[in-house]
């Protein structure tokens, strides 16, 4: 397959386009600095710019780029940033894939699998919830419920979309667990409140 993929230098796309590239699928990569090689392409999702021409003949296009959300502290501005790197690059890839003469039986890509957060469902306490479930409220519920309705060019085409709701990706060279590692291995990591609570 022809690939397309955003985010690919954060943690889950550093570790995808290896393995898709290693399962011999052609990998193009969507880069907001000038292009490496012919498997990097540019696109400025603030601006938004991005050539159609780079979807031609892709199956599908994995979307992951974001402001990360453990990365910063949440100050307004930060917020800000949060939501408008999620919704503008998904607006435009969602838009662009709806215009490109792709690959699949209506001429589009067969696939858009957009990252999204369990921040959906909000705080939940000890309720369990699956894909059915209605949004959350607060901050990380808002930024999702705008995130994944920023797919909607791309299903009304016809493309199909899957939004992948992770929650806190656990690995040891990135995310929450590089930060938290140190301090235990120091000695000075322990117990977080209750040390009950739920992690998805």
């Amino acid at each position: 397959m022809r690939v397309v993929v955003t985010g690919a230098s954060g943690l889950l796309g550093s570790a995808l386009v290896p393995a898709l590239r290693a399962d011999g699928h052609a990998v193009v990569t969507l880069v907001r600095r000038d292009p490496r090689g012919p498997d990097e392409a540019r696109w400025d999702p603030g601006h938004g710019q991005l050539d159609t021409a780079v979807l031609t003949g892709v199956d599908a296009a994995i979307h992951l780029a974001g402001a990360g959300i453990g990365d910063h502290r949440w100050t307004d501005a930060y917020r800000q940033q949060i939501l408008d790197s999620r919704v503008h690059g998904t607006r435009l890839l969602a838009g662009a894939l709806a215009a490109s003469a792709g690959a699949g039986d209506g001429g589009r890509p067969v696939v858009l699998l957009s990252a999204s957060g369990t921040g959906w469902y909000g705080v939940a306490a000890d309720e369990p919830v699956d894909e059915t479930a209605p949004a959350g409220t607060g901050f990380l519920a808002d930024v999702v419920r705008a995130w994944e309705a920023a797919t909607a060019p791309a299903a009304d085409a016809g493309v199909r979309v899957c939004l992948l709701r992770t929650g806190i990706v656990l690995a040891g060279r990135g995310g929450v667990l590089a930060r938290q590692l140190p301090l235990f291995r120091l000695g000075v990591g322990g117990r977080l409140g209750s040390g009950r609570q739920w992690v998805s």
